[in-house]
């Protein structure tokens, strides 16, 4: 569990690392974006996006959460940034049990409340902008049969019980469930921590014979890296590894030919239109805003925003090294 002191370091940190987002002199809006995990360049590209729009409405942007997987620290920034009565929270939900009875609080005392990345739909948040993570798990699964063929066993590394891994998965077993020689050998928990995925793999990569893992699948950004220098230090060449998002040393990994491909999401988009979005509920917010907008069919506000997905492999890893590049 994190404390405040750690979880105000890492708002600090952030802040440092994007200062466009904080123009007190412009107005007292104040928008909060908290994640798990945020020092993951992940959560720094959609800091990035969630400040460049604070930039352009001229509003304080604050980006707040624990610096590693920890359900419980984000709900203590959760906490942290209802008291401060915000304009608004832009959140990705790691656990929906730890996390909705503060997001419905949130809601119930006025703030408006939207997530990214990973959703809470049982809550009242007003809608999820992201990725829709079925579908990108299909996307995946699709890449993998074609690889793989008919037959093999899989490995998933993943963090199980968060919505958007959770989703992912099934994307995955609706397309697997017409492939019945590939088996899911095993769903790892790697916690978000890259040596939890680094030593597990290292650990199947030395199976053989009917127990030998075929594939690697990684369902979020933390493990893509982790598993191809397990697989590098194994000196294996007939190992398949599919990531997702794009990281650098996810990039640099399909580059050398040691991860076939990634699913790329947009969280700096997600960061950006979030922002904006709030912005919009904040200055002209509904009649009334702890309600069912899902049931209601002339509500203003959608139900999902689909930031879409691209799936990056060596025929166009240069493009996404390039924009990395650029950005820094």
């Amino acid at each position: 569990m994190k404390t405040t002191k750690q979880i105000a370091l890492a708002i600090l940190t952030l802040a440092v690392a994007f200062p466009l987002g904080c123009n007190t002199d412009s107005s007292k809006d104040v928008y909060y974006m908290i994640a798990a995990n945020v020092n993951l360049p992940y959560w720094q590209t959609a800091a990035a996006g969630f400040n460049k729009a604070a930039a352009q409405y001229k509003v304080t942007a604050k980006v707040a959460g624990p610096t590693d997987y920890d359900p419980v620290g984000e709900l203590d920034a959760l906490q942290q940034a209802t008291r401060a009565k915000p304009a608004g929270i832009l959140i990705s939900v790691s656990d929906v049990s730890t996390l909705q009875r503060e997001i419905d609080l949130a809601v119930s005392e006025g703030i408006p409340v939207i997530t990214m990345d990973s959703d809470a739909f049982v809550t009242r948040r007003l809608y999820f902008i992201g990725t829709n993570n079925v579908d990108a798990g299909r996307q995946g699964a699709a890449r993998l049969v074609e690889k793989l063929g008919e037959k093999g066993n899989v490995v998933f590394m993943s963090i199980p019980g968060q919505p958007n891994t959770e989703d992912r998965l099934r994307g995955f077993k609706d397309v697997l469930g017409a492939h019945p020689g590939i088996k899911i050998s095993e769903i790892v928990d790697v916690k978000g921590d890259a040596r939890t995925a680094f030593d597990k793999a290292q650990q199947l990569l030395a199976q053989t014979g009917a127990k030998k893992i075929d594939a690697f699948v990684c369902l979020e950004a933390v493990s893509g890296k982790a598993v191809a220098d397990a697989v590098r230090r194994a000196n294996v060449h007939d190992r398949l590894v599919i990531a997702w998002d794009a990281d650098q040393g996810t990039l640099d990994a399909i580059k050398d030919g040691i991860i076939d491909s990634t699913i790329v999401q947009k969280p700096y988009t997600m960061g950006y239109f979030g922002l904006k979005m709030l912005y919009e509920v904040s200055h002209a917010p509904p009649a009334q805003l702890n309600k069912d907008f899902r049931s209601d069919s002339f509500s203003p506000y959608p139900t999902f925003i689909d930031t879409g997905t691209t799936l990056v492999d060596k025929g166009n890893v240069e493009l996404y090294l390039s924009a990395a590049t650029m950005s820094k």
